[in-house]
Formats: structure tokens, C-alpha cells, sequence
């Protein structure tokens, strides 16, 4: 009887799986059936086979197809490595928690077969145990139980579950605690190899690969005739690094700055324009002067005068009726307003691509056309609205006086994003405040189908902020009650930095530019890193001197752990970059594990900020690493310079930097290498 007659014939090879699988019964058989030699072991094909048709078979048969299920799936991680493993691996490739994912999802698929799609559950371990812990035993009990499992709890499925590992040079040792944890202890070899690897390689082989390949980050957008205060800072800073974070990730990021160049305001600008400029083409940033208070004029004369409000909205008709001469003043407009926002950009270091409300605008009616069409825009007290599902207050998208608004504007921008662009995610960091509306933008979408139900992709995500507080806890303002002018804010800022380090006595060391370049450095850093730092949904009470304090979890603080890193390296006299490739890093001490495992961690960090869009992580990883170096250098045990191991301590040392510079990088923030 061959094998495949036996799969196409179950009962025809249950005494062939009966003699081999259950010994505890053969000899009970061996009454019944002539006498013959052991059969050889059933394939694998044939075992499942009676798995699938509800063959019943002992749990003594278990160990069996355990071992043969293991051995393939082990074989298949040794001789596949050219295709799906391979493309695996290199999808996992400096992400520890992903790499032990994929070999307890071979042990999952061998503890319980009959359980589909079950996630590994893995976290870094807090406690002694171990490094890692996957969490998946409790879980699965409350599946299995009941079903006529093998199993008699959650701790014997841990075991289990630990048994059925594939052999991997990345474990050293595993063990079960409490109600099923499996406790995974990394080898220390593997894990120095891997950090040496990255120096040779470079750390974008850390990257994470998010599943998206195109992604729109919509961030900063001030108002064009109006100054970048302080309400501008968090929405530039956090969507900086969530580009960064994604594009660190190879996917290509639109920045988008989606600037309020449209509307009503624009016709009492530009007559105030015409009034004071009569050649206003004339008219530059020089000649109109502070523009916040030219936007401040325009809006007194305004309310005032209605002479002057009757041409306002007389002027807004011809601007969107394309003449000529109201279309360049609005240019100019708009151009004075990019001076002075670049202004501020540069000093932060930032870039983005202006699509602003105007784009858009041409957009509108199609789209509005179309939400009509599939019935979702409907007529309300003269307006055109879309209701929401669990909203009280519809979106409305066409205003009573027939003009468009916030919501026509933000629906077409999403359309072209989708259909133009080809977006498989768009994020839009603003204010808290706007959470309602974009919240009722993106169900007005998946009610049309541009976008899925559910968290799929293509999706939308809104990144809500709190507010900046000043020390009287209210929002932060000059003392005549104004709102700070943004580059004002950043000058101080670096203007402070630049004293401190005159006061340190790097005036008479250092040239002029290396001062100017550290006082950047420092100064802005210190602003951004005083944002990110915070969970992004909680308010932040802003004060220069605390953010430029060089103790504790401060910018400062990690720039000059940094340069002294960088000082260490310099000071050995060792290039470094031969060590790369003729040294060997090795992980003795446990204080050198310790921060080796800490920089193995990065990718899933970063992995994590991205996911849930939260720089907080990335500062928070950041400063804990800093924190792990200074135990291990300051310790005696650790010596680099001159001991028999400063080879491999140096190589630990440039990983750290390596890992520190491009945490900078993620938070937009330039590194310093000397102090």
C-alpha cells in the first residue's frame, strides 16, 4: 500500500498509523494482526491528513508528529533562505522582537495546529527572568480548553510552547514562570555579532518597514498674512519627526504645507494692500513691515469702516473670478508671507512641499459632485451637509450663501491624496481641538469608500497636540498679552545657548563657526526635544531655563553624552573604522549586555513611535541609553582606554554614538562632537 493510496483511503492506513503512533497499544494489536516488522514512520502528508479528516488520535502519538513537524519547519528556516525565509529575515533584520515573532509563530503552528492565525505575543521582559517573554500561553488556553486538549493549563501550554522552539543562535536559554510567560534569554554572542554587524552595515539595516509604501505627513500650515507664533511650534516640530521616522523607514514622504492661502480674508488684505502700496508690486516684506500687524490694520478698518468692507468683499469676488490684477497682489501676499515663514524653517531645519488651501480649490466641486451623486451630501436649512453616524452636528460642505469651507477644502485635498497621489497613509498633525472635524472628514470618506472600515490601509490618522503653557500655566504669551512671534522664540533660545558656552569659556577655544554651529545646535535642540519629550495629547509648560539645563532629561544633557562618546574614541587614538572590520565586540560584563541589549531595541522602538505616532518614544529610548552608557563607562569593571578589552568597549562605544546620532536625526536635532 503506498502512501498516496493511504491519503486517499483513510481507513485504509489507520493500522499503519495505529502501529507506529500508539506503542502503548501494540502489543494488544499484535493479538489481532499477523506479525510483521515495524512499519516505517508515516510522512508527514499523512499525519496531517488524518488531522484534517478528524482521525482521532491518543496524545501518545504527539511527540511523534512534534519532531517531524519541528525537524521540516527547522529544515525549511535552513534551506529556504533564498526565497520566503530569506525575505523574511531581511524584512526582521535588526528588530529583535520581530525575529523571535517569526520563531514562535513556527512553535505556535507546531503547539496547536488547530488554531489559525494566532499572533506571537512578544515583549521585552522588565523583570530578572529574561530579556524577552512571549504571552501568548493564557490566551491560547482560554481557546483550547474544553476542546479535548492534551493540555491541563496555561503553564503546560508555556511549556510547550518553549519545547517546540527551533533551534536559533539568537536564544541562549528559555524558561516557563507563572501562568505560561516564556522567558527568552538572548545569546550574548549573537546579540554582539548583530551590534557589529550594524557598525559594518550601516543602521539603516535597523530600519522598520512599515506596509505602506507612499504616506502624506499635512503639518505646520500657518496662515498666509499672519505670523508663525508659538501655536505653530508643535505641529512643525512633531510633524517633522514623524516624516523623519517614516521616511527613516524607506517610505516616501509627501510633507505637505498646507498653508490657509484662500478665503474671505484675502479680500480686506489686499485693498488694505492697494490702499497703502498703490504700485503695490512695489510692496516688499521691507516696505510693509511687521506683518502680523499690517493682518491687524486690515481687520480694525474692516470692522470700521463699511465703505472699505463693501470693496473687501467686492475684492474676494474678483479674486476668485481670476482678475488679473487681484490674483498678483494675492501673490504678493502670499510670497511675503513664505519670506518670513522660511525664516523660521530654516532655523528648525525643516522641510516642506506648500500645497496649500488654493490647490485644492479647483478640486472642490467634482468632488462635491461626486459625495452627491453616491447620496451622501443632503440639504439643511440651506446648506449641504453630509451626516454623521454618532455626531450630533452634520459636516457641512457647502456653506448657505453657496461658498465652500474648512470642510469642502480638507474633503478634497483627502480625495486628491488618495487618487493623485496615490497615499496609503495621510496624517494630519494639528491642534487637539480639530479632532472633531477630522474625525467627521474621515467617516464622511470610508461613508463614500475612498477609504476601508476599520483600521486598514489606505487610512487617515489625525495627530492631536495640547496646547504650549507659560509658568502661570496659561497659554503662553508676552507680557502685552500677544502671542510669541515663533523665530523670536528660537533666537532666544539660541542666543541663551551662545551665552552659556562663552560663560563655559569656549570663546577663547573655539573658532567663531563652531560656536555659532553648537549654539544652533543646542539652542534649537533644546526647544524641540522640550516638545517631543512629552506625550503629544498632554499640554507642556515652556521655560527656556529648564530646557537648557545640562542635567537630567534635557537635549543639552544627551548632546554632551554624545560628545563625550565621541571625545572617548578620539582620545584611544584608534580609527575606528578599522575596528569595524578587524575587531571583535564582545559582551562580557553585565553592564556591556546590559547597553548591548538596549541598543538592539532600538528598531522596535522606532517601529513602535512610528505605528502609534509618538516621538515620546524615541526621547524616552533615547535618554534611557544615555543613562545605561554612563553606568557602564563610569564603571571601574568597564574600563576602555588601555584595558585588555578596549577594542571591543571602543566598538561599543561608536554603536552608541552610531544609535544616539540617528535618534537625533528622528527628532531633527544636529549632534555636537565636542564640549
Amino acid at each position: 500500500m503506498t502512501h498516496v493510496q493511504q491519503v486517499q483511503s483513510p481507513p485504509k492506513y489507520r493500522r499503519h498509523l495505529l502501529l507506529h503512533c500508539f506503542p502503548s497499544i501494540a502489543s494488544l494489536i499484535s493479538h489481532f494482526l499477523p506479525t510483521s516488522p515495524p512499519p516505517p514512520p508515516p510522512p508527514l502528508n499523512v499525519l496531517l491528513q488524518c488531522i484534517k479528516e478528524g482521525v482521532k488520535l491518543d496524545h501518545c502519538y504527539r511527540p511523534y508528529l512534534l519532531r517531524v513537524v519541528s525537524r521540516r519547519l527547522v529544515l525549511a528556516t535552513k534551506t529556504q533562505s533564498i526565497t520566503t525565509m530569506a525575505a523574511q529575515e531581511e524584512e526582521c533584520k535588526g528588530n529583535v522582537k520581530a525575529q523571535l515573532a517569526k520563531l514562535f509563530e513556527v512553535s505556535l503552528k507546531v503547539t496547536v495546529p488547530n488554531e489559525a492565525d494566532v499572533d506571537p505575543l512578544i515583549a521585552a521582559c522588565t523583570g530578572k527572568f529574561g530579556d524577552y517573554q512571549c504571552n501568548n500561553a493564557m490566551g491560547l488556553w482560554s481557546k483550547i480548553k474544553g476542546k479535548g486538549t492534551q493540555f491541563r493549563g496555561p503553564p503546560a501550554v508555556g511549556e510547550a510552547i518553549k519545547n517546540n522552539l527551533p533551534t536559533s543562535e539568537i536564544i541562549d536559554s528559555c524558561s516557563v514562570a507563572g501562568p505560561g510567560f516564556v522567558n527568552v534569554v538572548l545569546s550574548k554572542n549573537w546579540m554582539a555579532k548583530s551590534i557589529q554587524m550594524m557598525l559594518i552595515e550601516g543602521i539603516d539595516t535597523w530600519a522598520p518597514q512599515p506596509p505602506v509604501k507612499t504616506a502624506v505627513v499635512d503639518f505646520s500650515s500657518p496662515n498666509i498674512a499672519k505670523e508663525m507664533h508659538v501655536g505653530h511650534l508643535r505641529s512643525t516640530i512633531i510633524g517633522d519627526t514623524l516624516a523623519r521616522m517614516l521616511e527613516f523607514s524607506k517610505v516616501k514622504v509627501l510633507r505637505r504645507n498646507h498653508v490657509g492661502d484662500w478665503g474671505t480674508q484675502f479680500g480686506m488684505l489686499i485693498e488694505f494692500l492697494f490702499e497703502k502700496f498703490p504700485n503695490f508690486e512695489d510692496a516688499t516684506e521691507t516696505a510693509i513691515g511687521d506683518l502680523q500687524a499690517f493682518y491687524k490694520a486690515s481687520k480694525q478698518r474692516f470692522d470700521s469702516d463699511p465703505a472699505f468692507k463693501e470693496r473687501a468683499q467686492q475684492a474676494v469676488v474678483r479674486l476668485q473670478g481670476g482678475d488679473e490684477k487681484y490674483r498678483r497682489a494675492w501673490a504678493q501676499i502670499c510670497e511675503i508671507s513664505r519670506t518670513e515663514f522660511h525664516k523660521v524653517y530654516q532655523r528648525l531645519g525643516v522641510h516642506l512641499e506648500e500645497k496649500g488651501e488654493s490647490f485644492y480649490n479647483p478640486y472642490i466641486p467634482g468632488v462635491i459632485e461626486g459625495l452627491t451623486k453616491q447620496g451622501l451630501v443632503e440639504e439643511s436649512q440651506g446648506a449641504r451637509v453630509i451626516f454623521i453616524d454618532g455626531i450630533n452636528i452634520p459636516l457641512i460642505v457647502v456653506k448657505s450663501d453657496g461658498g465652500f469651507n474648512y470642510a469642502s477644502t480638507d474633503l478634497a485635498a483627502l480625495w486628491y491624496r488618495l487618487n493623485e497621489e496615490k497615499a496609503e497613509w495621510i496624517i494630519y498633525v494639528t491642534d487637539v481641538g480639530q479632532q472633531q472635524h477630522f474625525d467627521m472628514v474621515f467617516k464622511a470618506a470610508k461613508r463614500a469608500g475612498w477609504l476601508p472600515q476599520g483600521d486598514n490601509y489606505p487610512k487617515a490618522s489625525h495627530v492631536g497636540f495640547g496646547l504650549v503653557l507659560g509658568e502661570d500655566g496659561k497659554r503662553f504669551r508676552t507680557r502685552n498679552t500677544e502671542v510669541v512671534r515663533l523665530v523670536d522664540l528660537l533666537d532666544e533660545a539660541k542666543n541663551r545657548s551662545k551665552a552659556a558656552l562663552i560663560e563655559r569659556g569656549k570663546g577663547e577655544e573655539w573658532t567663531e563657526e563652531e560656536i555659532e554651529s553648537t549654539a544652533d545646535a543646542v539652542g534649537y535642540g533644546a526647544v524641540k526635544y522640550a516638545d517631543l519629550k512629552n506625550n503629544r495629547l498632554t499640554n507642556y509648560t515652556f521655560n527656556f531655563d529648564q530646557m537648557l539645563n545640562d542635567k537630567g532629561n534635557t537635549a543639552v544633557y544627551l548632546l554632551y553624552a554624545h560628545a563625550r562618546i565621541c571625545s572617548i574614541i578620539r582620545r584611544s587614538g584608534k580609527d575606528v573604522e578599522e575596528l569595524k572590520n578587524k575587531g571583535t565586540l564582545v559582551l562580557e560584563h553585565k553592564d556591556e549586555r546590559d547597553l548591548g541589549l538596549h541598543l538592539l531595541q532600538f528598531a522596535e522602538v522606532v517601529e513602535e513611535a512610528c505605528t502609534n505616532l509618538l516621538p515620546n518614544v524615541v526621547c524616552d529610548y533615547l535618554y534611557s541609553l544615555s543613562e545605561i552608557f554612563s553606568k557602564f563607562y563610569s564603571n571601574p569593571e568597564c574600563k576602555v582606554i588601555g584595558s585588555d578589552k578596549e577594542t571591543s568597549r571602543l566598538l561599543l562605544c561608536e554603536a552608541t554614538a552610531v544609535v544616539m546620532r540617528k535618534c537625533f536625526n528622528l527628532l531633527g536635532i544636529t549632534p555636537i562632537y565636542k564640549i
